[in-house]
């Protein structure tokens, strides 16, 4: 599959989830917008900042009726370790095999250097704030060059963003999602 784009229809996968088990992505679809935010894997340090921020601020996100999905690398049991004791607003859908990474066309990095783009500092201080909220690296799993990506779809499955990242910076904030719902 190629890289989706908006107007086309999001794939109706079969996918494992943390919390809600096997589902269909269009059994998980609300009645109002779905975010899908790709990320690596729980153990990055700023993928997992990236989600305590969303829990953070999901209320916001319910308030606009819509949902939001992350899709990560990691195996449910890892998650299941990492996140014990934490229960998230939102779920994760688990892709070891990054089957659905490959058919998002959610391609990793040429190397290491790419991933990191031109926004190394901007890293750094993502990074620090991640630290400073009380994590660090965990457990490496799946592609660790592998690019982050975001799609916003409505309730039909219709893709109204489709967002391929340049790097491991290049993302929407939760600002500029909540102003796309």
């Amino acid at each position: 599959m190629s890289k989706l784009t908006a107007g086309q229809f999001f794939p109706n996968f079969t996918v494992d989830t943390l919390y809600g088990g096997t589902q269909l992505i269009r059994d998980m679809l609300g009645a109002g917008k779905t975010v899908f935010w790709c990320l690596r894997y729980i153990g990055c340090t700023v993928c997992r900042y990236d989600i305590h921020l969303m829990a953070q601020r999901y209320g916001e996100i319910e308030a606009k009726g819509a949902k939001v999905y992350f899709l990560l690398q990691s195996e449910k049991s890892v998650l299941e370790e990492e996140l014990s004791g934490l229960t998230l607003p939102f779920d994760i859908i688990c892709d070891p095999a990054m089957k659905i990474y490959e058919a998002l066309d959610i391609q990793p990095a040429e190397s290491m250097k790419a991933l990191l783009g031109d926004v190394l500092e901007k890293l750094q201080t993502k990074g620090a704030a991640a630290a400073e909220a009380g994590f660090s690296h965990g457990k490496y799993e799946g592609n660790e060059q592998q690019l982050p990506a975001l799609f916003i779809v409505d309730a039909a499955g219709k893709v109204l963003t489709a967002h391929y990242a340049r790097d491991i910076m290049d993302m929407p904030t939760i600002d500029e999602v909540l102003a796309q719902l």
